[in-house]
């Protein structure tokens, strides 16, 4: 395939190749702008722009779009996750994406032991499956939430536990796989090369009889446990058994295509341990990996303090590298021994501080700092950003000291900085690099820094990866690790099984140069003009577009696992997930697929289902906040335009609720809501899904209240001839009357009021209108968000705590409220001032006590306080309330002006039944349904058909009767 490299010269066979395919293919086809832009990156440096995108349905469609690809003289790349650091998951020609149909755990056999798997099925789905049967597939990298089998078995993934289980290729008994000229093959291990169709049988038996001695003498020693790099063609020896199917794991699709696999599962420890050891530098550590292995330890993993977080800090013992050995038992008291004993051996070899951690959830938070290494490690610590390539070299565990004391110099050489951390007990090291890719300069010296990488892994008789794989980024520099001969004898092999050169083209043989293809050059090369300031990205769209490295976290669907992304969860397509957003952004911004600009309709499709509930901004490693960029767009993209209507209905709502307070209203618009063909009529003109009911408004809103309350106060203070005393300020608190609450659940404002009465606290409510700008923010209309934003400030005191019941308002305030006036200084100062109900008891409060409640509780945690405000206030105020159990994570799926905004129903329903709904039926009898946002409570209760309380009207409904004068019973 002489012209694969050339992307144009393809592209007046699209329309053929396109038709072609889809009358052959059951799967989908997709050829569009946006289907090719969400292929163009995996999680490494590189981008390359596909033709078109199919997902198989099976064996046979793999096997038709390759001969439609064949015929038509068009290259093909399996796709998993595209969680790839390398680039191996990118090409020009047609990407086939096993992760939509080709996602099944076939059979478990648990005699056997083996699991026959379909090549898109997710790791976290066979271990669910395999856990049934109390057993487990023992490589399992940091992205084992959305990596699939296949590309585990294309790049011979590893992961933590490979100390004691091995690499994806010690795990692999047989495989299906389809060639690029149509060949079946059948590889089992143990059966040589039966399983090959003739040609390819005997042309690999030349292959090997003919090179023996290289094979023997050229290739490292199988005793470093992390050679990934090349063709592993020494596992053909006859003295190894011929083993076609080690030969055939991590050549990263290209010499076939794998249908079906059968894999090894190893039984599950009963129970674990976890023993974190500190170390007074990494150098140290890496020194101490080695020596803990006779202890036949689960793990070994290492990072230092560049990489941890400061709250995460707190909880590992003194150091500043760690070492996080995880050992297995019988009995929890058998894994306790276990660590103990480890413990006491690494300290007697050195180690400082040490924590044994036996309880699994503890375990868990601490394996969650070091499975977002990869992401965190994209921006270090001064902001900087750096990059994979130089993601996962591997030594022999024993010389890993030397070597990263070595590599340490070498960086500091070439002016560069990294955090290094991985696998430390296998002496494999991954690393970002802040090494500047958008300039000339900078590639040119990334180049020069990865010749002399390359040098010092092989001087340390290690592997260039040892894990990810080859791909674009080493491949070059497979020479100085192998050797020209024992190269040529890849490509050799690549011919044999590819000889028109079909299959991933430019990876591991007659590779592309290493910087060549990155993913930096097509972008803006100065800053876009933007509404938000971007604080930590220095104010540069692109920048924050940049953060998104691929690591594909938004792709996990258990539950349990966070709010992002609700849409993703539940429709499965790319384009609904941060990265995949990310990903269109970025294209956009390149004006090469996705030429439309602001204006563009693929990326306002993506962003249409975005349900802007931040949780990216805490749970994506990088922190990419997508309801950031959606608000920026919709406001670029509609300006000077007309809106869709549900941005002046809902977009506006603050306007139209206070206007309808003013005129008193609300019964006869309550009145009419409930006309049908009226309230249909209604939604229709707003833009509102017809199977929405329209929340009632509140017959009198808080402020009235308020109001009326200190009327009755002055008229108490002037019957008994004495003003209302100053109150200290340390006992001052200013209730934030939001939207939600002032008009539309004002019994929170008045529950609120009664518990921070009873509590000792002075509160006061503004005598103006205040607003957020939440609803002008989510429908992009940043003009009249910064206008109702400012003011807000010229109503609002700094120098007092400001609490917002409605956690949305809160998040508001608390981040978009600064970047959006980065420049106007009280922003910034409101944002530090702003407390949940919760914070406000703690702090101003603190030897309050609640009233016992004693009731279990259900209901979900706000996607807005689990990203932005933080929860931890809330649980210490219901645990010592005697309010018992755990609220659920996920999102409502209401969201605002999300669920109600017609075309959304389906999706927001679907959401809610992701995790809200399901908690719901599972509540205890007598429980209290907690949801502190005003949709999450909508969403319950017209779903769910219960009544759902804020945490306040809970403790309010507890107090004594006669504790305050706020009008409740």
């Amino acid at each position: 395939m002489g012209d694969h490299r050339s992307h144009d010269s393809h592209r007046g066979l699209t329309g053929e190749l396109r038709a072609s395919l889809r009358a052959s293919v059951r799967g989908d086809v997709d050829f569009t702008a946006s289907a090719r832009a969400l292929t163009t990156m995996d999680a490494s440096n590189y981008r390359r722009v596909p033709l078109g995108t199919v997902a198989p349905r099976d064996a046979d469609d793999v096997a038709a779009a390759l001969a439609v690809c064949r015929e038509h003289g068009v290259p093909v790349v399996a796709r998993g996750g595209g969680t790839s650091i390398a680039g191996q998951a990118t090409g020009e020609g047609v990407v086939l994406d096993f992760t939509r149909y080709m996602t099944d755990v076939v059979r478990i056999d648990p005699e056997a032991r083996t699991a026959v798997v379909r090549p898109g099925v997710v790791l976290d789905t066979l271990r669910a499956a395999a856990d049934a049967h109390g057993l487990t597939f023992g490589p399992d990298p940091s992205t084992h939430g959305r990596c699939t089998l296949g590309g585990m078995i294309g790049n011979n993934a590893c992961g933590a536990h490979s100390v004691a289980w091995g690499t994806t290729a010690d795990n692999v008994l047989s495989l299906d796989v389809l060639t690029y000229g149509g060949e079946h093959a059948r590889l089992d291990k143990g059966r040589g090369l039966d399983g090959l169709p003739a040609r390819l049988a005997r042309g690999v038996q030349a292959l090997v009889d003919g090179h023996l001695a290289l094979l023997r003498t050229g290739f490292p020693s199988p005793t470093l446990p992390r050679r990934i790099s090349g063709y592993a063609l020494d596992a053909l020896l006859p003295e190894r058994g011929t083993d076609l199917v080690r030969a055939f794991t991590g050549t990263e699709g290209t010499l076939g295509l794998i249908t079906e696999a059968t894999v090894r599962l190893v039984a599950t420890p009963a129970a674990r341990a976890l023993v974190v050891l500190g170390y007074p530098d990494e150098g140290t550590a890496a020194d101490a990996a080695s020596t803990l292995l006779p202890h036949k330890p689960l793990t070994v993993e290492g990072m230092a303090a560049d990489l941890v977080p400061g709250p995460d800090r707190d909880a590992l013992p003194k150091g500043t590298a760690w070492l996080f050995v995880e050992v297995g038992g019988a009995t929890p008291g058998a894994a306790a021994a276990r660590a103990e004993e480890l413990r006491r051996a690494a300290a007697a070899d050195g180690a400082g501080g040490h924590t044994v951690l036996t309880e699994p959830a503890a375990q868990r938070a601490l394996w969650r700092v070091r499975e977002d290494a990869a992401g965190t490690a994209t921006r270090l610590p001064d902001g900087g950003e750096a990059w994979p390539g130089w993601e996962d070299c591997a030594v022999p565990p024993q010389r890993l000291g030397a070597y990263l004391r070595e590599f340490r110099a070498l960086l500091g050489r070439h002016g560069l900085r990294g955090a290094p951390f991985g696998h430390f007990g296998e002496g494999c090291v991954h690393i970002r690099v802040d090494v500047d890719l958008l300039t000339p300069a900078g590639v040119r010296r990334y180049r020069d820094f990865s010749h002399d990488m390359a040098d010092l892994v092989v001087a340390h008789g290690g592997s260039l990866s040892g894990e990810h794989g080859d791909g674009q980024a080493r491949a070059e520099l497979l020479p100085r690790m192998y050797g020209t001969e024992a190269v040529r004898l890849f490509e050799r092999f690549k011919d044999l099984w590819d000889p028109a050169g079909g299959l991933n083209p430019g990876m591991v043989v007659r590779p592309y140069p290493l910087d060549r293809n990155l993913r930096f050059e097509v972008l803006p090369k100065g800053p876009v003009p933007v509404e938000f300031g971007y604080p930590e990205d220095g104010g540069d769209f692109t920048a924050a577009v940049r953060r998104c490295v691929g690591v594909a976290k938004c792709r996990e669907t258990t539950a349990g696992t966070g709010v992002m992304c609700p849409s993703y969860r539940v429709t499965r397509d790319e384009r609904h997930s941060t990265r995949g957003r990310a990903r269109l952004l970025h294209e956009m911004l390149a004006g090469e697929l996705v030429t439309d600009g602001w204006r563009s309709e693929e990326v306002r499709e993506a962003l249409d289902l975005c349900l802007a509930c931040k949780g990216c901004r805490s749970d994506c490693p990088v922190g990419v906040d997508m309801a950031t960029y959606k608000a920026e767009f919709l406001h670029h993209h509609y300006a000077g335009r007309l809106r869709p209507a549900a941005h002046y209905s809902m977009g506006r709502l603050p306007v139209w609720l206070r206007a309808a307070a003013a005129v008193r209203a609300a019964p006869v618009l309550n009145g009419l809501a409930r006309v049908r063909p009226l309230a249909a009529a209604a939604k229709r003109l707003g833009g509102i899904a017809p199977e929405r009911d329209i929340p009632p408004l509140a017959a009198e809103p808080f402020t009235r209240w308020w109001r009326g309350q200190e009327r009755q106060r002055e008229r108490r203070d002037s019957a008994h001839h004495h003003g209302s005393p100053l109150p200290d300020a340390a006992n001052r608190v200013i209730l934030f009357p939001d939207t939600f609450t002032d008009h539309l659940s004002p019994g929170v404002g008045r529950a609120a009021v009664a518990v921070l009465e009873d509590a000792g606290l002075h509160v006061t409510v503004p005598d103006r209108p205040v607003c957020c700008g939440l609803t002008w923010l989510s429908t992009g209309q940043l003009d009249r968000a910064r206008a109702v934003m400012r003011r807000t400030l010229d109503v609002l005191p700094s120098d007092t705590p400001v609490l917002v019941l409605e956690p949305s308002c809160a998040a508001t305030l608390r981040t978009d409220l600064p970047e959006l006036l980065p420049d106007d200084p009280r922003a910034a100062r409101l944002a530090a001032s702003v407390r949940t109900f919760a914070q406000v008891l703690e702090e101003r409060a603190p030897h309050w006590e609640p009233p016992r409640v004693d009731r279990p509780v259900a209901g979900q945690t706000h996607c807005h306080q689990h990203a932005v405000l933080g929860d931890a206030a809330e649980r210490r105020l219901r645990q010592r309330a005697g309010l018992h159990g755990d609220l659920s994570g996920g999102c409502c799926g209401l969201a605002g002006d999300f669920g109600f905004t017609r075309g959304h129903y389906d999706v927001s329903v679907a959401c809610a039944e992701e995790q809200l709904l399901p908690a719901l039926r599972r509540a205890p009898e007598g429980a209290y349904v907690l949801a502190d946002g005003f949709s999450c409570r909508t969403q319950i209760r017209q779903l769910a058909f219960t009544e759902s309380l804020h945490l306040a009207e809970v403790l309010a409904r507890h107090l004594p009767s006669s504790t305050s004068s706020t009008g409740r019973k």
